[in-house]
This record gives structure tokens, sequence and C-alpha cells, in this order.
């Protein structure tokens, strides 16, 4: 979690300094990414708010996607991460929206080359 804030104060500096916020939408790392963000002081500055979206429960009720939207859609994959991150800030009308869907390495969020289904969203 300490090199998670390390790296989320990093962003908190740039959104504060841009004047942007952000919203979250996560499923393996369940509100990891947003704990770290919201770990940082001043974080009500940029910080929107999240959603733990792990099941198709969850993908409907809190995102509104549809089982429809999810045909030939692979829940870990970057076409979900871009679609769970512009729902998020469109939910959110956030200036980002950043989506985690899954992990194919250890640590996705550290490791330069491997690939976690993490995007971001803006305009």
């Amino acid at each position: 979690m300490k090199e998670l804030v390390a790296i989320a104060e990093k962003i908190a500096a740039r959104l504060i300094e841009r004047r942007q916020t952000i919203a979250v939408a996560e499923s393996s790392t369940g509100g990891l990414i947003s704990a770290a963000l919201l770990a940082v002081p001043g974080a009500s500055a940029y910080f929107l708010g999240s959603a733990v979206v792990y099941t198709r429960d969850a993908r409907r009720i809190l995102m509104d996607i549809p089982d429809e939207a999810m045909k030939g859609i692979r829940s870990a994959s970057e076409v979900y991460a871009k679609l769970l991150a512009g729902q998020i800030r469109h939910r959110f009308s956030s200036d980002w929206g950043l989506s985690v869907t899954g992990r194919r390495c250890r640590r996705p969020f550290l490791h330069r080359g491997c690939r976690s289904g993490a995007v971001g969203d803006h305009p």
C-alpha cells in the first residue's frame, strides 16, 4: 500500500494543479486504488467517487452496463477497461475515469511490460 500511496501522491498533485477530478472503477483490486488516492490529504479536491465492479450484478447495477453490451468482451480486457473508465467518468461527471479490470502479472500497477487492463479515460 505504501508504494500505491506514493504513486497516488504524484497523481493527486497533478490533478490539484490542473484543477481536475477523477473517478475510479476497480475489479480485482477491490478498492485499493481508491484507498490510495483517498489516503492523500486534500482528496476531496480531486476524488469524486468509485465503484468496485467485481461481478456481473455489480456491472449492471453500479455501472448500468447491460449484458448485451458485453457480447464478445472479456471482463479482464482492455476493451472492457475502456468501457468501465468511460462509464465511471460519465456517471460522476469527472475529468478522468480510471479502470482496472484484472491482473495478468503479480504487480500490475508497478511493473512495466505487465498488461493489467488498467486504462484511463479523458476527453
